[in-house]
């Protein structure tokens, strides 16, 4: 595992580290040449433009993406699960969708 993101993992609790990294895993497995950086305090997966990000909150884990239709149409499918504009907030007790959880990268990474 990257460094940067071996870092960032740290942070977390042990739950959340487990959530976090079954994202991160799923990210890598789609786009394993996309740069790791730490932006905004959160661990961005970046491919030139375009990129998702993951961070930790206090109940889970957060994906970040720039586009917040992707947001939207998750949000539909999956209105169990809080959202924001940009984001997708996961709690601990949340099951992950992981179907959509791909679309919602691979729409966000292959956009640029």
């Amino acid at each position: 595992m990257n460094t940067i993101a071996e870092q960032y993992m740290n942070k977390g609790e042990i739950e959340q580290r487990v959530m976090f990294e079954k994202l991160h895993n799923l990210i890598v497995s789609l786009y394993p040449d996309a740069e790791l950086k730490i932006s905004f305090g959160i661990l961005m997966h970046k491919m030139g433009k375009a990129w998702v990000a993951l961070g930790y909150r206090k109940d889970g884990v957060s994906l970040y993406t720039q586009y917040p239709a992707l947001i939207t149409e998750f949000k539909a499918k999956h209105p169990q699960i809080k959202t924001g504009k940009g984001c997708i907030n996961f709690k601990l007790t949340d099951a992950i969708p992981l179907a959509a959880v791909k679309k919602v990268i691979k729409g966000a990474m292959d956009s640029l």
